[in-house]
């Protein structure tokens, strides 16, 4: 039992795990926000223009009060979501991105002297023409 509960510790208490239970967190948090301003903001604004709230659209069909506005919400609210989540992993990728300079490659082939061809850059002798190549010092 000591392992399985030493092993459950290891799994919960590992880096990527709270980084997760952090994200969850605040995304619930920030979910609220977006909501609000959809339903408190966004909704009555467009509701000036179409003259109508989202909010109080429903259909009913034999007692059943199908919302649709509240789905119409739904969708704007997924929408805002998505939009801000991308500009935030796109100024995070910036971000990440200025710190590290791309560093070209270290060539694997070298030109040949002799008869010019493209050999490996380990290369002592030329496969091609079996000329002997001067070091790579």
């Amino acid at each position: 039992m000591k392992k399985f509960l030493k092993e459950f510790k290891d799994f919960a208490l590992r880096g990527n795990v709270m980084d997760m239970a952090v994200g969850v967190i605040i995304g619930a948090a920030f979910q609220a926000i977006v909501t609000s301003l959809t339903n408190d903001v966004i909704s009555p604004f467009i509701g000036l223009f179409g003259k109508t709230d989202f909010s109080s659209m429903v259909l009913t069909l034999r007692g059943v009060d199908i919302r649709y506005g509240a789905f119409i919400t739904a969708v704007i609210n997924f929408i805002i979501m998505a939009f801000i989540i991308f500009i935030l992993v796109k100024c995070l990728n910036k971000l990440t991105s200025l710190g590290h300079k791309d560093t070209p490659d270290a060539p694997t082939t070298k030109e040949c002297p002799y008869c010019c061809s493209k050999i490996s850059i380990k290369a002592t002798k030329c496969p091609n023409c079996t000329s002997d190549l001067p070091s790579n010092e």
